[in-house]
């Protein structure tokens, strides 16, 4: 099974893909081209690097490609007042006494740093399909857990803002 995608993200991966192939491939090629015509390539700096740049957006284009050819797209069928895919969710760490939002999304744009949680992570998975008030067990692993209080649920439908993330 591969990743679970919603269509948005299948667009966006689809977008970049056709980004990388005709506009920015075209430029690479013509780096590495510029960077070979001036000579010697062993020591030609400009062109080892144009290469790598064109080497990783070639990878980038089939790793992208076959992510969406291993796919499962799925859709947020959560009801309005639990935790579903998108929404922004505050929880309370009782062990830390802090309370934290973040916005639950797929794994493709995944950012814990930056307050994006996935399905996928732990705390994804503990809170997903519950509701305001609900204390949830997040595991971690099979000796390790911690409670949490979901303390809002904010609905969002709009990820338009969203990254695919980098790899």
């Amino acid at each position: 099974m591969g990743d679970r995608l919603m269509k948005s993200d299948v667009e966006k991966i689809k977008q970049e893909i056709e980004h990388r192939k005709l506009v920015e491939r075209p430029k690479l090629i013509e780096a590495v081209k510029e960077a070979r015509a001036q000579g010697d390539l062993s020591e030609n700096f400009e062109y080892h690097a144009a290469k790598k740049d064109k080497n990783r957006n070639e990878s980038r284009i089939r790793y992208l490609e076959r992510m969406l050819k291993n796919a499962e797209v799925i859709e947020d069928n959560s009801k309005e007042d639990e935790v579903g895919l998108n929404n922004t969710v505050e929880v309370y760490f009782e062990d830390d006494d802090e309370t934290e939002t973040y916005k639950i999304v797929t794994s493709v744009r995944g950012n814990s740093l930056g307050g994006y949680i996935s399905i996928e992570s732990p705390i994804g998975k503990a809170v997903m399909g519950k509701k305001e008030g609900d204390r949830v067990y997040v595991e971690v692993n099979e000796k390790v857990g911690y409670y949490v209080v979901i303390k809002k649920i904010t609905k969002t439908v709009d990820d338009s803002q969203d990254h695919i993330r980098g790899y």
